[in-house]
């Protein structure tokens, strides 16, 4: 895929004032910080900078606008790479740039997963919090610094008898529980996986381990992953979905 999670080789985030221009490795022209309250950034490009805004190429100074607006800007350079600007909950944006030749597909050999084990359907209650709870997460390269990310509710499962309490963030219409267990580092991807999942209308939530996923960062060093919060990190092994991200080599891509 052009902007899959294997495709992302640069994530440049843009903390300077409007007007002080960066090249950004991978990517063409140059790129800073747009006047506040304009969701996007400013780009300036020659036409020999082969930057081109939908399809355009561009020849002086313009906004390329992000996610988070009505008609976020299709980017794309001269060597056929791509881009596309996102924004975090600082409000800062940052200029992400995408290869679809990059070393991580080149190399790419297949998602390592246990096989289905329906033991691993774990039935848990979801207990509602009214005005939600702010939880501390961290993520890999923010150096220790937590952000807090609000939870509808707690999840209660019980696993060999001992009842565990955990968060699960809200993912759209979903919740995402971010956790970690005795394969993580061994067996599984070390940072962790995700899990998405819904509570019913009767307060039950299934949690389906068999449906765990691998997070951006297995697929690419330049995703910015949460690590779970110390009551997602089981003690148990969780034998079931993906494992990890590996290289046409068998070893492990990253």
């Amino acid at each position: 895929m052009p902007q899959g999670n294997l495709a992302l080789i640069n994530t440049n985030w843009f903390y300077g004032a409007p007007g002080e221009w960066e090249s950004v490795w991978g990517a063409g022209g140059q790129w800073s910080a747009s006047t506040p309250g304009l969701s996007g950034l400013s780009v300036r490009a020659e036409l020999s900078d082969g930057v081109k805004l939908n399809g355009v190429a561009l020849e002086g100074e313009a906004t390329a606008w992000g996610k988070g607006s009505e008609s976020p800007t299709q980017i794309e350079f001269a060597d056929g790479k791509t881009g596309s600007i996102i924004v975090n909950e600082e409000g800062i944006y940052g200029l992400r740039v995408w290869d679809s030749q990059s070393d991580d597909i080149l190399n790419f050999g297949e998602i390592d997963t246990y096989d289905y084990n329906p033991d691993w359907v774990v039935v848990g209650r979801f207990i509602p919090i009214e005005g939600g709870k702010a939880v501390g997460v961290a993520h890999l390269k923010d150096e220790g610094n937590a952000r807090e990310k609000t939870i509808p509710g707690d999840i209660v499962f019980s696993h060999d008898g001992v009842e565990y309490t955990i968060a699960a963030f809200v993912e759209g219409r979903a919740l995402m529980l971010v956790f970690s267990d005795a394969t993580s580092g061994a067996e599984t991807y070390s940072v962790g996986r995700f899990l998405l999942c819904a509570p019913s209308p009767d307060g039950s939530i299934t949690l389906d381990f068999n449906r765990a996923f691998l997070p951006p960062c297995a697929f690419s060093y330049n995703f910015n992953c949460p690590i779970p919060p110390e009551q997602n990190r089981f003690p148990f092994k969780v034998e079931a979905g993906e494992k990890n991200v590996l290289a046409k080599t068998g070893e492990l891509l990253h």
